[in-house]
């Protein structure tokens, strides 16, 4: 039947199922010999085709033989071998010939520079290299250095920067104000200790050379291994080990010094010694309801170092006296520490900072001058906080030690002070929280109230005050929820911070906190800055203390000394609520800490500011003093500043890179990136 078009049947186009599998099958069979024919061994010339590369007329491609034909290449010689044998050549009438070379040798021995042995345990025993030798600058070769400068067209030039010089051997421990002879020696009265406070030098005669590190420094060794070992060429000194051995404060051990965990008053080690503080007093509750503490006199601070895994934050502080290297071993160690005198001013923190301070033979006359000293205390210890000490008078029954413990008796209660417990070598008192005891006292009852217009705040350069400091009448700084809340609560003494603002306190708080949240992760993120060795940092304009803070939250195993310019608004009592150490300074003087102290040295802001006050040269060459040799500076500041702070950078014999912000290449901001090398003379 024939369609209507007149094609042919529709029936004619259908086949079978068999037929169309025969069919495929068919032409599988086709292509595979095919396929076959044309990869068959006889074919294995390779042809090249070619044509001229500039074509002329009457110009044809032609067809070349492969020049590997003939040639016969053992291919397990070109994997195994380390360098590539000689082609052999035949010419297809002769045997071929397979070279066999003897096996590879032995990759050499490693030696063995990580904390984790074979089977991913912590390694007794383990080293931490040499510095790499490019990053060791030979500072001696020449005073110059090439830096960049702008040509006023938008392009860079490279230039001569006059380096700053190297200082002397002896000065490698050198702290500028705690180290001024000249202004020591014209002291009329030393008696009390004014030798330990601040002597900074005069206009002209600052610092102007590098400190050197020691012979044989090495990278410290890192946390939490430092806690309880240091090399012993980072801080040669063993006084100390003479002196203290036998308390188990530290000892030598081949090229490094161990600390056993022990104190003058807790030779067994400071575990069980917090053990039974918390005991006495349960209330303590360290990591919880006590957070930050001060340790006076602090030996090498094990004290504080054993409370940072209880999450306490201790800062130590000690002075610069004949067992001047203390405070070296414990910021060493990767412990928070500062050198600090109870003298005749007032200590750089804030009122009401620590919920606990303690002094374990601290060598302090507490009841000296009426009690001065007590009072100073008394006012940095937050309402309700503890006082412990840990001394001969507490427990010895002769009559001097007795006479100084009922002289402690007295001054304590007519400060309203409260002896919680005295047991074994300790005794505690407790702060009250308000002012009540203090106005119920009888009139006359020594020491008095300091007068109401008294800052208990205002600590730069302050006299002491034989006075006891008023607490807030609306409980402020008593009232700090318990850590690790506290961190980002914004605390009730945000309201008494004097700043001029359009939104409220609270507000800018939680604004300062999100932005450093922000970038920090992006640090962490881009630049890596979870892989850095960082423990010990400063940061040199803390605000609210929002970047310790970020530092926390993104989990960085490090502390942070939170400064607070003396030129700005004092913010140090928010720092302290929210669980964090800080100090007061003026950045156009030298900072109180040894050479080689940080890790990372963060300033935000801080030139801009402080340039129509202080020289900026000198505040990067104490920022190089106080920073450790393979140490980090980020600088985050105007772009107007970045070309002198890169030249300064250099001269410094830092590596600088200049870095856009989140904002992107159009922002007023940079951030300046420097690594400081170990500087060989």
């Amino acid at each position: 039947m024939l369609k209507a078009n007149g094609g042919l049947p529709s029936d004619c186009w259908r086949f079978t199922p068999v037929a169309k599998i025969a069919g495929l099958l068919v032409i599988s069979v086709v292509f595979f010999f095919l396929g076959k024919r044309f990869s068959d061994g006889s074919s294995r010339q390779l042809l090249f085709y070619a044509s001229q590369q500039n074509p002329q007329p009457k110009t044809s491609a032609f067809v070349g033989l492969s020049p590997n034909l003939n040639k016969t290449i053992d291919i397990a010689l070109l994997i195994n071998a380390t360098s590539p044998p000689p082609a052999v050549v035949s010419t297809g009438n002769e045997p071929k010939e397979v070279t066999v070379l003897p096996p590879p040798p032995p990759p050499p021995s490693l030696e063995r520079m990580g904390v984790v042995d074979d089977s991913g345990r912590m390694a007794d025993d383990f080293q931490v290299g040499d510095y790499d030798p490019e990053l060791v600058e030979n500072w001696s070769k020449t005073n110059e250095s090439e830096g960049m400068e702008s040509d006023g067209k938008g392009e860079n030039v490279r230039i001569k920067i006059k380096k700053f010089p190297l200082c002397p051997e002896s000065m490698r421990e050198y702290i500028p104000c705690l180290d001024n002879t000249e202004a020591i020696k014209k002291l009329h009265d030393t008696e009390k200790g004014e030798k330990f406070e601040r002597h900074c030098p005069e206009e002209g005669k600052e610092l102007n050379c590098l400190v050197p590190p020691p012979k044989g420094y090495r990278t410290p060794i890192p946390w939490p291994r430092s806690r309880d070992e240091v090399w012993f060429s980072n801080v040669p000194h063993a006084r100390l080990v003479e002196d203290k051995g036998g308390q188990n404060w530290i000892t030598v051990s081949k090229d490094k010094f161990k600390f056993p965990g022990g104190g003058t008053q807790f030779i067994h080690g400071a575990v069980q010694y917090l053990d039974q503080i918390e005991k006495m007093v349960p209330e303590i509750a360290f990591g919880r309801h006590t957070r930050v503490v001060l340790d006076v006199g602090c030996g090498v601070a094990s004290f504080g170092a054993y409370l940072l895994s209880r999450n306490a934050l201790t800062l130590s502080v000690a002075p610069k006296d004949v067992h001047e290297n203390q405070i070296q071993f414990a910021l060493e160690r990767g412990v928070p520490a500062m050198v600090a005198a109870f003298v005749s001013r007032r200590l750089l923190y804030p009122s009401q900072a620590f919920d606990l301070i303690h002094c374990s033979r601290c060598r302090v006359n507490w009841t000296r001058d009426d009690g001065i000293l007590l009072l100073e205390v008394n006012r940095m210890l937050r309402a309700g906080g503890y006082f412990a000490w840990a001394a001969q008078p507490v427990y010895k029954h002769e009559p001097a030690l007795e006479e100084q413990w009922e002289e402690m008796v007295n001054l304590t209660g007519r400060m309203c002070w409260t002896l919680m417990k005295k047991e074994g070598y300790v005794a505690i008192w407790q702060k009250p929280l308000n002012n009540t005891c203090y106005l119920s006292r009888a009139e006359g009852t020594q020491p008095p109230l300091c007068e109401p217009d008294d800052n208990p705040d205002n600590v730069w350069y302050v006299d002491l005050k034989a006075c006891i400091s008023r607490l807030p009448e609306d409980g402020y700084g008593s009232n700090v929820t318990p850590w690790p809340e506290r961190l980002q609560n914004p605390p009730d003494r945000l309201q008494s911070i004097q700043i001029d603002a359009y939104m409220s306190r609270k507000e800018l708080f939680k604004a300062e906190s999100k932005y450093w949240k922000e970038i920090i992760e992006g640090y962490v993120r881009a630049l890596h800055w979870g892989q850095f060795k960082m423990r010990n940092v400063l940061d040199m304009k803390a605000g609210f203390g929002g970047f310790a803070a970020a530092l926390i939250e993104n989990k960085l195993n490090c502390w942070v000394m939170n400064v607070v310019p003396a030129s700005g608004t004092n913010t140090l009592p928010v720092i302290y609520d929210r669980g964090l150490i800080g100090v007061m300074h003026d950045w156009c003087e030298p900072f109180d800490t040894y050479p080689r102290t940080y890790d990372l040295i963060h300033a935000a802001g801080l030139f801009s500011v402080e340039r129509k006050r202080c020289n900026i040269s000198s505040i990067m060459l104490e920022m190089d003093r106080i920073l450790r040799p393979g140490g980090r500076v980020y600088i985050r500041d105007a772009l107007s500043l970045m070309d002198e702070l890169q030249e300064i950078g250099v001269a410094l014999g830092w590596h600088v890179s200049l870095r856009d912000t989140s904002e992107g290449p159009h922002a007023n901001y940079r951030i300046l990136s420097c690594d400081k090398r170990l500087i060989r003379a």
